[in-house]
């Protein structure tokens, strides 16, 4: 239970003891042998085991209790107890301080041990140096990092582990550092070399602490050796170095590939383009082709039905003609001959419209752009086209604006000429049509309106197509040109036509023109 060096302080503890209750006993009324005990309790201090100091608490307990029924003459029983009371009651305390200091110890020797080990065992070098830049402790790595034995660095300047070229300025930055401690790396970006007992230089990294006692500054130096991250650093950079290299030549062969690529890519892409410049001509021409042909179908079937009615009309006109010979007669034969003129009228209006389309298809139309006046050319235009209103139509005329305009009058003619003959032609009796003309500085703004059948909202698409009518049209005159032209000759006046209509509430059409040029363009 006890080690051999704990024997003499544990028997001279029970020799304490044993004697201290032996005087008591015979000496019941002098409390001063209480002291053995507790001096006997105080010696298990050195003992590191707590079971001496608790047996020895509580025996000296007990036998303070049991002097207590001692005799002790004519003593008050109350100061026998106050006594002995106050006595057991400094045991007890001592006890549990020697408990306490015990414990206190093992602490602080604990702690000592794991300094030490820290110290002793620590994988990089420590040093501790004094105010005079003194080595005072030194741990075993640092002894072997520097090569010395410990009493060969113990005692000695630091500056015998500083390479020599370094040393004269090593002084100014330790007082430096006295005068301003604090905890920091040593080097700040520079390499840093210590000298072993050989002489031999190596790369190292520092760390510096301090700390003060009895006014005394002490630094403690953590020291790295760093060769080996040298070595692999200056590997790395080397490997760097050869990547660069190698990555240079990559790119200069991806650089020379990518030139050859986009030579071939080009080349490709012209002979690509070539083709699909061919193929969209051969597209084209097959797309005029079918164009083409669809409106020779539509030329024929249209043809064959607008020439064959006014033919027959004026030749079924001119027999009936023969057959009223009497002056009678004369309102019948004014009725025909008016006949045989609308059917006249209109084979002329066919084939003006046939004409037109050719020459427009055919490139060979061109403009006369010069100045005119607004005013009497829209007049001159509704008067021509008074001829052709129905009974109680009524065309109204509105301008506003500069009187003169630069384009060309006869084709602007043709196409209001077509726009208001549709008009009287898709209008009942007895409604009005009205033309209104704004004349700005640069523009001319022109709109159309009647009260007809309008255009259904299914055909409003296809409405300046070529030999297109809409629906509710197919039973009225017409070639399916008109408008197809008129667009194609806002074209040639490079403005712009758009349209509002609602079925059976009537169509209007807006115009917008600018100012051009005297010249003469080409309708191709």
């Amino acid at each position: 239970m006890f080690k051999e060096k704990n024997f003499p302080i544990i028997l001279f503890c029970f020799i304490t003891v044993i004697s201290s209750a032996v005087l008591q006993y015979i000496n019941p009324l002098f409390r001063f042998f209480d002291g053995g005990l507790l001096t006997a309790i105080l010696l298990t201090i050195f003992l590191k085991d707590d079971f001496y100091t608790k047996l020895l608490g509580i025996v000296s307990l007990v036998l303070v209790a049991v002097s207590a029924f001692y005799p002790h003459g004519s003593m008050p029983v109350e100061q026998i107890a106050m006594q002995h009371l106050f006595s057991g009651i400094i045991v007890v305390m001592t006890m549990v301080l020697t408990l306490y200091l015990k414990r206190l110890y093992r602490f602080v020797d604990a702690e000592k041990k794991q300094v030490s080990a820290l110290f002793e065992y620590a994988t990089e070098g420590i040093i501790l140096t004094n105010d005079r830049g003194e080595i005072v402790l030194a741990n075993p790595e640092a002894l072997s990092l520097f090569a010395y034995d410990k009493n060969e660095m113990i005692g000695r300047n630091i500056d015998i582990l500083i390479p020599s070229k370094f040393r004269p300025h090593h002084a100014g930055y330790r007082n430096g550092y006295y005068q301003n401690p604090g905890n920091r790396k040593m080097g700040h970006g520079r390499d840093l070399y210590a000298v072993r007992k050989n002489g031999s230089e190596f790369p190292v990294e520092v760390s510096l602490s301090h700390y003060k006692q009895n006014d005394q500054q002490f630094v403690i130096a953590f020291i790295v050796d760093i060769t080996q991250r040298k070595e692999a650093e200056l590997i790395l950079r080397e490997q760097k170095e050869q990547l660069e290299r190698i990555t240079d030549d990559i790119k200069l062969l991806n650089t020379q590939l990518e030139n050859k690529v986009e030579e071939r890519t080009l080349i490709l892409k012209e002979a690509l383009g070539e083709l699909e410049k061919s193929q969209s001509e051969l597209s084209e021409a097959l797309s005029k082709e079918r164009e083409l042909n669809e409106i020779k179908s539509r030329f024929v079937s249209m043809a064959s039905h607008e020439f064959r009615t006014p033919l027959a009309i004026v030749l079924s006109s001119a027999s009936l003609l023969s057959r009223y010979q009497l002056t009678e007669e004369q309102e019948k034969r004014d009725k025909h001959i008016y006949r045989i003129k609308n059917s006249v009228n209109h084979l002329n209006d066919l084939l003006q419209d046939f004409l037109s389309f050719g020459k427009l298809q055919e490139g060979n139309f061109f403009t006369d752009v010069y100045s005119f006046e607004i005013p009497s050319f829209l007049q001159e235009t509704v008067d021509e086209i008074k001829a052709l209103l129905k009974p109680g139509q009524t065309i109204e005329l509105h301008f506003d604006g500069e009187p003169t305009f630069v384009s060309d009058k006869r084709v602007l003619k043709n196409v209001l000429m077509n726009l208001m003959g549709n008009a009287i032609k898709f209008s009942p009796e007895n409604k009005s049509i009205t033309l209104k003309a704004i004349s700005k500085e640069n523009e001319l703004l022109i709109s159309v309106a009647d009260k007809g059948i309008g255009i259904a909202e299914e055909d409003q698409q296809y409405l300046f197509s070529t030999f297109y009518r809409g629906k509710n049209a197919v039973n009225i005159q017409g070639t399916g040109l008109g408008l197809h032209i008129v667009s194609r000759y806002i074209n040639l006046l490079q403005g712009k036509i758009t349209y509002e209509s609602k079925l059976n509430e009537g169509t209007t059409f807006y115009i917008r023109l600018p100012k051009m040029e005297k010249q003469i363009v080409s309708g191709e």
